[in-house]
């Protein structure tokens, strides 16, 4: 999937906001380019009223997103600050479902550390626990933090 400059602008703006830099756990441009050539890697941007921005406006939210066969990882999701608590994580799950399903996939996956808020959020979709990468990220005071992989099925 190519990724327009206004986009990936929009995108870029939301990863600044929403990430806290002390985790590292954004993505730079080149990431995030460099993804979206690869063919299997999809993007969402949403505005604060839940569609897609228009031309001129500011996106709130993201989510990036991988395709395997019959799976599809999210690689990230983020909803600026100003916009957290509207259910706009939830309306990007939901299209990350419906396009994940179209493209074949039976379950989504995902990983991220332990102690994120976003968890509450990814277990009300019905993501479970699956697997432990322990030491695997940066603490904020160079400490080592464990990252929780989730699954979520698809039922038919």
């Amino acid at each position: 999937m190519t990724l327009q400059g206004d986009h990936l602008d929009k995108l870029m703006a939301v990863m600044d906001a929403a990430f806290d830099p002390a985790y590292g756990e954004a993505w730079n441009r080149r990431q995030v380019e460099d993804a979206l050539v690869l063919g299997n890697t999809h993007f969402v941007l949403i505005a604060a009223t839940g569609q897609e921005p228009l031309p001129h406006e500011a996106a709130a939210g993201f989510f990036l997103s991988r395709t395997g066969y019959e799976e599809e990882e999210l690689l990230l999701l983020a909803v600026t600050p100003a916009c957290r608590r509207l259910g706009l994580g939830q309306t990007l799950l939901e299209r990350l479902a419906r396009d994940a399903r179209q493209r074949g996939a039976t379950r989504l996956l995902l990983e991220m550390r332990q102690g994120n808020p976003a968890e509450q959020l990814y277990r009300r979709f019905g993501f479970t626990p699956i697997g432990l990468r322990p030491n695997y990220y940066r603490g904020p005071s160079g400490g080592r933090i464990d990252a929780i992989t989730f699954a979520c099925p698809f039922y038919s």
